[in-house]
């Protein structure tokens, strides 16, 4: 006879498994979609006989670190300098104004038209910057580039003649790693994003369902922006919403994955987990706002189902949080063992372990001839990576959710390649406060335990499973407290923070 607990916590972990499951699935669609398009890139409909005039958008906030690369890198742009013109929506709090404007002014000595624009609140933070600074744009067409990015001189040709499809409103390229080799954590992240930046923009994209522009390193169609409804900041991922909400009028996304920018990785696992956190909390936002809206309209069903899996994919976060808490009782319960094995393990194990692994390893594959094969030691700790971060992730869903407001928080930028160049500037940004480091140590021991459990039952197909949890957990938490006890211990009087309102810009609220 099974007792009703017994019943209630099986179940229940079957559904859980069913949900990360369906989310590894969508990952074979991906890589169908990828695999059939990966040779048909989009062509431009022609070029334009006369270059069309183009406004470049710099947001920027206290990032003195990155400013030289990425004004060296616009000066260096290959188009006509009565083409363009150049816009600093500087928000800046500290020395970082005073370096836009001498950048400002060297452009202007170089013939460039150039506005430079301060505010002095944040109202609406780097949307509403945008939004305020669309009065005074010239340009037919606005390219966009957050403080750490530094394009090509050939970006602008490359990207501008899609255009002349008038359906055309976005040219979106791919986001390239300059830091990838800086450390561990920058190669695991760079592994992780390159599956969205590589495969799904791509799949989406060519198949003609929705993308989302990703903030930078792209190109707008001013009247696209104009019909959309404009910039607007009722959630913490304004490209996001503003894509969507672009598409849905019927303007057409380009997405150009052979064209590279480079950018940097947070370096550090506080950055990345602000960074996360706000990339999360902003999707899960849009998902309640932009969904309803989606299924209304007139796009073909597998759209809408794409846009669903899009929009939805962070709550893949909640399922590995239930995971967490489901995983002790049904382990270890003797009398289930093979219809657990057979019913959830197996499917489990393919589509969200295996279908996951193959995921990412063509991503890196689709870079260069090796790439898979150089990414196969580093499989275990991307996906504890993963499974670590579950719980700020999953805070972000929650928050998201339950229409919990917070503050757009900026990720770190160091303006560092590798470590011989790296200096105690990390140590300028204040680690953000959360209860999620402590919950992330109490499942450290958690983990710990249920492995000593394990091994004394000789359990032993549930020690792979149960180290990565426990890998994931211990990595993630770890990073965050040396970060702590190195600024604690290296932070001297004589080193103060950049500016009074630095502390607001790290804190997750």
């Amino acid at each position: 006879m099974i007792r009703w607990e017994t019943l209630l916590w099986f179940t229940s972990y079957i559904l859980v498994s069913v949900g990360l499951s369906a989310f590894g699935a969508h990952k074979v669609k991906v890589l169908y979609g990828y695999w059939r398009h990966r040779k048909i890139p989009p062509v431009a409909a022609g070029k334009f006989t006369e270059l069309p005039f183009v406004t470049i958008q710099l947001p920027i906030y206290n990032e003195a670190d990155v400013m030289d690369p990425l004004i060296d890198a616009v000066g260096a742009l290959e188009y006509p300098k009565d083409r363009l013109q150049i816009q600093f929506l500087d928000d800046s709090t500290d020395e970082t104004t005073d370096i836009c404007e001498a950048h400002a002014e060297n452009l202007r000595q170089a013939g460039f038209d150039v506005e430079y624009r301060h505010r002095q609140n944040r109202i609406g933070f780097k949307a509403g910057a945008m939004d305020a600074s669309m009065a005074t744009v010239k340009g037919e067409f606005i390219c966009i580039f957050d403080a750490d990015f530094t394009p090509e001189p050939d970006y602008l040709q490359r990207t501008i003649h899609y255009f002349t499809d008038p359906r055309v409103g976005i040219v979106q390229a791919r986001w390239g790693h300059r830091n990838r080799t800086f450390s561990l954590l920058t190669r695991l992240q760079a592994i992780l994003l390159d599956g969205h930046l590589m495969l799904e923009q791509t799949s989406r994209s060519r198949w003609g369902e929705f993308c989302n522009f990703n903030g930078t390193a792209g190109l707008w169609r001013r009247s696209t922006i104009d019909d959309a409804g404009g910039w607007r900041y009722d959630t913490l991922t304004e490209d996001l919403d503003l894509t969507y909400r672009a598409q849905l009028k019927g303007w057409k996304f380009v997405y150009l994955n052979d064209l590279v920018v480079s950018a940097e990785l947070p370096p550090d696992m506080d950055g990345f987990k602000s960074q996360q956190h706000r990339w999360t909390k902003g999707s899960i936002q849009v998902c309640k706002k932009m969904l309803g809206s989606v299924w209304r309209s007139q796009a073909p069903l597998h759209t809408k189902l794409e846009a669903t899996a899009h929009l939805g994919a962070n709550f893949a976060n909640l399922l590995t949080v239930g995971s967490l808490v489901l995983m002790y009782p049904v382990d270890f319960l003797p009398s289930h063992s093979w219809q657990k094995a057979v019913f959830v393990d197996l499917p489990v194990f393919f589509f969200a372990t295996i279908t996951v692994i193959a995921f990412y390893l063509t991503a890196q594959g689709a870079q260069s001839r090796w790439g898979w094969l150089k990414t196969i030691p580093y499989i275990p700790l991307f996906m504890a990576l993963g499974i670590g971060m579950s719980i700020n992730n999953g805070k972000a869903v929650i928050e998201a959710m339950l229409g919990k407001e917070s503050e757009f928080v900026r990720t770190p930028k160091y303006g560092v390649v590798d470590r011989s160049k790296a200096s105690k500037k990390s140590f300028h940004y204040k680690a953000s406060k959360s209860i999620c480091l402590w919950i992330e140590l109490a499942l450290v021991g958690y983990f710990a335990y249920l492995i000593w459990l394990a091994y004394e039952r000789h359990d032993w197909g549930s020690l792979p499973f149960l180290g990565l949890f426990f890998l994931g957990f211990l990595y993630v938490s770890s990073c965050s407290l040396f970060k702590r006890f190195s600024m604690s211990f290296f932070n001297a009087p004589s080193s103060p923070p950049r500016g009074p309102a630095e502390q607001v810009d790290v804190a997750v609220a």
